[in-house]
């Protein structure tokens, strides 16, 4: 009997130690939650208010989001109800409704939190410019959407910080240099013929005009050539690649607090599972590809071909796996290179069909310099109008509205000290359509004003940022104005066009600045 009742207490006793040590757990992950969720960030948001520093107050959890959520819900409403409204291009109150409210009771630099993150809103010139010339690795990319964004971008260039992202840029960016970039021009202007062919045979047969979406047009010219540019002949298995990360860039932009907050990411919840067979899927495409050693085909020579330079240099990337690094790195490219630079060519189009004269003016200039033949590597660096125009469009319609950037380590910044940890966030087309930057007419179409490039477009040429700031501006943008230039120069020699009756102007943000309901163009041949 006294045996029994020794084993009955000792398992009385393993149960309360059991129950103690499961108390102390669940206690260690409410205060690491708790921690994340409130301590830390609020340790960051008080360093900044005593230098001055104001800004909404946050609550726990969901930090300024209520707020965020009810001023673009009161933004649609008015904008529901606002009826017919002429094409204005000061749009950036209804993308960011939130931040016109905060800035008129704090001022162009003030904090507030998504979530646990503290962000820091910065739209006073003179600190954008301290941030564009500002080299240091201290200062890189925000970290917080890092663990959601993962598998669209890996650990490739566009998310690394460091020695990681200097080892990538050392790497990827000769290939971007102009002069590997001339060597595409012909890659381009074929990408571009299917486009023209589909346009001519609308307008024949429509009897001389035609009503065009040209929104899908553009980014199946985009696609095919940053396929052509990535994978040489390869470019058909390119575009399935781009299909599955369209898809996955859909499946990543849902918000997800708790991953965020707790940095679980391996719950196999609907949304993950979705993620995951996507991600897997497009992994085994690109590997595909570089097992085929197709790279060497098509007339796409291995100098210009981008997977072959990414191949080339995986010895030198320093650690970690060399096809995560090819994967990444692919992903990486095709998303900085696909919808941005389509999108930018669709607000080009239809700002030329609201300024009928700078169309005209544009068209003479490239017939003028192409003088029956398709556009060279010579002809677009003559091309000055176009520039013009494209820099313009850039200025008032970014593909990319924001720029962020975290303090990895504590850093200064003019007169402001930035603690470990805190973001920044700068949101560009408030930049871009300043008046004391760029004068009165900031809200207006005017690409005269960059005559004399960028420097003597406005007061401020560290504030004009279309490809991003500082030493992480984008590696693609060579690559980009003249693909830009290419397909305007085409679509300009062979059509004329103005806007569809039918277009209604509502910009939108889905990860970049696009047209919500797209672009529709009457044209006609020349």
């Amino acid at each position: 009997m006294c045996s029994y009742e020794e084993g009955e207490g000792r398992v009385e006793l393993a149960m309360e130690a059991l129950l103690y040590a499961l108390v102390l757990l669940l206690c260690g992950l409410a205060l690491h939650f708790y921690y994340n969720a409130w301590i830390r960030p609020e340790r960051i948001r008080r360093k900044l208010r005593l230098q001055g520093i104001g800004g909404p107050p946050p609550a726990f959890l969901h930090g300024n989001l209520k707020e965020v959520r009810r001023f673009v819900g009161e933004e649609k409403g008015r904008r529901r109800g606002g009826g017919e409204e002429k094409i204005r291009h000061d749009y950036s109150s209804a993308l960011f409704p939130y931040f016109d409210r905060w800035r008129s009771m704090y001022g162009p630099i003030f904090l507030y939190t998504m979530g646990n993150v503290p962000m820091l809103h910065v739209s006073h010139p003179e600190l954008v410019r301290e941030m564009n010339l500002c080299k240091s690795l201290d200062l890189g990319k925000a970290t917080y959407l890092k663990r959601t964004h993962e598998p669209l971008f890996g650990h490739g260039i566009l998310k690394s910080n460091g020695d990681s992202w200097t080892q990538q840029r050392k790497i990827i960016a000769p290939e971007f240099f102009m002069d590997k970039v001339k060597g595409m021009v012909e890659l381009m202007v074929d990408s571009a013929m299917p486009l023209l062919r589909t346009w001519e045979r609308r307008v024949e047969d429509g009897g001389g005009t035609a009503e065009i979406n040209i929104d899908e047009d553009l980014k199946s010219y985009s696609a095919d050539v940053i396929s052509r540019a990535s994978f040489g002949s390869s470019y058909s298995k390119g575009k399935q690649i781009f299909l599955k990360l369209y898809e996955l860039k859909k499946a990543v932009s849902k918000p997800n607090l708790l991953l965020e907050i707790t940095g679980i990411r391996h719950i196999p919840t609907k949304s993950n599972r979705e993620v995951w067979k996507l991600n897997k899927e497009i992994r085994s495409l690109i590997l595909e590809v570089v097992r085929e050693g197709s790279i060497n085909e098509g007339r796409c020579s291995p100098e210009n071909n981008l997977l072959r330079a990414i191949l080339r240099s995986t010895t030198d990337a320093g650690g970690g796996d060399a096809e995560d690094f090819v994967v990444d790195n692919c992903k990486n490219i095709y998303f900085a290179g696909h919808e941005t630079t389509a999108v930018a060519a669709t607000w080009c189009l239809l700002l030329l069909a609201l300024h009928p004269e700078w169309q005209e003016r544009t068209r003479a200039e490239v017939k003028e310099l192409c003088a029956g033949r398709s556009p060279d590597a010579n002809s677009l660096l003559k091309m000055k109008t176009l520039t013009m125009v494209i820099q313009e469009v850039l200025r008032l319609y970014p593909p990319g509205p924001v720029i962020s950037r975290e303090a990895l380590r504590d850093i200064k910044l003019g007169t402001i000290q930035l603690p470990k940890g805190i973001n920044i966030f700068i949101p560009v087309p408030t930049m871009h359509q300043n008046h004391d930057t760029w004068g009165a007419d900031a809200y207006e179409f005017n690409p005269k004003r960059f005559e004399h490039g960028v420097t003597g477009a406005c007061r401020l040429p560290q504030t004009y940022l279309p490809f991003g700031a500082g030493p992480r501006t984008c590696l693609g943008q060579n690559f980009a104005m003249v693909e830009l230039k290419i397909v305007l120069a085409l679509i300009l020699i062979k059509f004329s066009f103005v806007l569809s009756p039918n277009y209604k102007h509502s910009p939108m943000l889905r990860l970049i600045v696009e047209p919500e309901h797209g672009v529709g163009l009457i044209v006609k041949k020349v």
